[in-house]
Order: C-alpha cells, then sequence, then structure tokens
C-alpha cells in the first residue's frame, strides 16, 4: 500500500470520526470535565515536551 493511499485513508477515517455524534458530544462536554487539576498536569507536561525538544534541538545543532 503506498503512503498517498494510507494518508487518504487516515484523513477519511479522522473525518468519519468527527462526524460521529459521540465523538461530538464528547468534545462538546470536554470543558466541563477537565478539572484544575488536570489543566495544570497538562500545562506541567507541554513545558516539560517544549524543553526536552530543546535540549534535543541543542544537541542536534551546534553554535557556530
Amino acid at each position: 500500500m503506498s503512503v498517498f493511499r494510507i494518508a487518504v485513508t487516515a484523513i477519511g477515517v479522522a473525518a468519519a470520526v468527527a462526524r460521529h455524534p459521540a465523538v461530538r458530544a464528547g468534545l462538546r462536554a470536554a470543558p466541563l470535565l477537565i478539572t484544575p487539576r488536570m489543566r495544570q498536569l497538562a500545562a506541567e507536561a507541554a513545558l516539560d515536551a517544549a524543553y526536552s525538544a530543546g535540549v534535543t534541538a541543542r544537541k542536534i545543532i551546534r553554535r557556530n
């Protein structure tokens, strides 16, 4: 299977899932279900990932 066909299939599946009523209901309810603690953990995880990406970039790309 070519990469193009896999990409087209993935886009089709994503579009079908996005139109599903259960997925739409879950997305509408998400802001009500997220607690401040979950929001804090998500922010910390994003900052940790950004820091790790910076460390990796500094290892790969040396300064002149």
